[in-house]
């Protein structure tokens, strides 16, 4: 017997409602639904209302009720879309406002994750002229390599420079190039700690300068060239890549710093490259949504071409 297949077409998915995204963005990009609550004029219990319905609809949950509250894995996409579409919609309006130009110009927002020692060295010069060119409004969020995808994952950014390689749903991960680390101190620093060369006895006894308790660059050389856990070491935590650099020049401790903040330092007899040979290359991916504006498309092929001129191939 032949079986029956139904010829009606499916129904339509429906629309999502504008008023419950917009609850649902606020209290995911907010924290809260109190904070939600103000931005929108409404009461909490509105807000929440909202929000249930949009749960409702999709059948399933979008956020983790808490302090603060989270996006589950539905919600973080439903956020990206949401994130995006607010984008291309300001980006649109922008452009219908005017020619971009003199006292109409129009800045658009963009919100990018970076770690400290891009931050410092190349990113800024690369970008200056697309920034200044689209009338794009930066605002960076500094956190290690390590941690900078976890802010795009949250929905809290449109853009990051990660280590991680893997794009996660939605996105792209384009790499950039690699920055290469060189564990150096000065040369008065390594005359009384390291007379004879830096081995493992002298390497737990001195004093290692380390960015924060997410860099795990000097953990990973001391673990490898010396077997040691970086809690054996006396450390100097200095949260900030330029006095990072002037803490190891002025002879506080030793540390991995980038070659591109030492240029020649090494070979002037500035500072001295303690592990001839073991430097250590952290490779960089610029994340980005799959679909968005126009003028993040551009700012992020800016930060390509400026990273593959400036940063170590891969």
């Amino acid at each position: 017997m032949a079986e029956n297949y139904s010829t009606d077409p499916p129904e339509p998915a429906m629309p999502l409602d504008s008023k419950q995204c917009e609850a649902f963005l606020a209290v995911a990009e907010a924290g809260s639904f109190e904070q939600a609550a103000v931005a929108l004029h409404l009461t909490p219990s509105a807000v929440s209302l909202r929000v249930r319905a949009l749960e409702t609809h999709l059948g399933q949950a979008l956020l983790v009720r808490g302090r603060p509250c989270r996006a589950t894995r539905a919600g973080r996409q439903l956020l990206q879309h949401l994130q995006r579409a607010r984008a291309m919609e300001r980006e649109l309006l922008a452009d219908l406002a005017g020619d971009g130009e003199g006292e109409g110009a129009v800045f658009s927002p963009v919100t990018l994750a970076v770690n400290a020692d891009s931050l410092a060295t190349w990113l800024l010069p690369s970008l200056a002229p697309t920034l200044q060119r689209e009338r794009i409004a930066l605002e960076l969020l500094v956190d290690d390599q390590e941690h900078t995808h976890a802010l795009l994952e949250a929905g809290l950014v449109h853009a990051c420079i990660a280590a991680q390689p893997q794009a996660m749903r939605g996105c792209t991960a384009e790499p950039l190039g690699a920055m290469r680390y060189r564990l150096v101190a000065s040369p008065a620093f390594a005359a009384e700690w390291f007379p004879r060369g830096i081995a493992r006895a002298s390497a737990r006894r001195a004093p290692v300068v380390v960015f924060n308790r997410k860099d795990a660059l000097q953990a990973q050389v001391l673990r490898e060239a010396f077997g040691l856990q970086a809690s054996a070491c006396p450390c100097h935590y200095v949260p900030a890549s330029e006095p990072f650099v002037a803490a190891v020049r002025c002879g506080l401790g030793y540390g991995m710093v980038p070659e591109l903040q030492i240029p020649g330092a090494i070979e002037r007899g500035e500072l001295v490259d303690l592990l001839p040979g073991g430097a250590i290359d952290v490779t960089l991916f610029w994340h980005g949504w799959r679909q968005q504006p126009p003028r993040l498309e551009r700012l992020a092929r800016s930060a390509l071409e400026a990273a593959r001129r400036v940063l170590r191939p891969l």
